[in-house]
């Protein structure tokens, strides 16, 4: 299961750079959730046109899977620099020290590994729907008010490369941890048990009294 994590900065090269990543992705993730909130609004419309004008919105059915990529795809290399995705935390937490950061380390390459050949298949599967001699740039559209579906498609390998850059950064830092037996390395998500998280949340809720 996915725990709560840390996430250290310090000077540091790989520090400074995870930072700049963390703007963009961010930035991403914000975008992500826009286009949930799109979808709610989009929903209202629809069913509001529905029930008092006997109208629903034309498209929508086109427009949630054109939303669908933004809302599954931009935020995973947010939530891969927190640790929140799912881990098999009852196995790390039994591990310590240099064990612990070339598992994780391990467990990053496989992950990056598996990341570039989604990059290379959904850049694939993008550059069959683009064509800049096709109406609107499209080879395909959607079936009921044929929006073209190339944007869509080009944001998987979007995504899948920041977070590719942002595995790229863990493997760095999880190799730097476990070269040098650090304790505490920065830019990599440290996992906190329930006495830290517990912990963490009484501090932010001090001042709020």
């Amino acid at each position: 299961m996915a725990g709560q994590a840390t996430v250290l900065v310090d000077g540091s090269r790989l520090s400074q750079l995870d930072q700049r990543l963390l703007v963009l992705e961010r930035f991403l993730a914000l975008i992500s959730g826009l286009a949930v909130f799109s979808l709610m609004v989009l929903a209202v419309v629809s069913v509001s046109g529905r029930n008092a004008l006997n109208a629903p919105l034309p498209g929508y059915v086109d427009w949630i899977e054109q939303a669908m990529p933004l809302i599954a795809f931009l935020g995973i290399s947010y939530v891969q620099r927190d640790g929140g995705h799912i881990r098999m935390d009852i196995v790390i937490s039994r591990l310590h020290g240099r064990a612990l950061w070339l598992f994780e380390l391990l467990s990053v390459v496989l992950i990056l590994i598996l990341m570039l050949a989604l990059v290379w298949g959904s850049w694939s599967h993008f550059d069959r729907s683009f064509d800049f001699g096709a109406p609107m740039w499209s080879r395909d559209s959607s079936i009921d008010i044929g929006i073209p579906l190339w944007p869509a498609k080009l944001l998987a390998p979007v995504a899948f490369s920041v977070l590719c850059l942002r595995l790229a950064l863990q493997v760095w830092g999880y190799g730097r941890a476990f070269w040098l037996g650090l304790d505490a390395p920065a830019a990599v998500p440290l996992i906190q048990d329930a006495a830290a998280q517990a912990a963490a949340e009484a501090e932010q809720f001090e001042g709020q009294d």
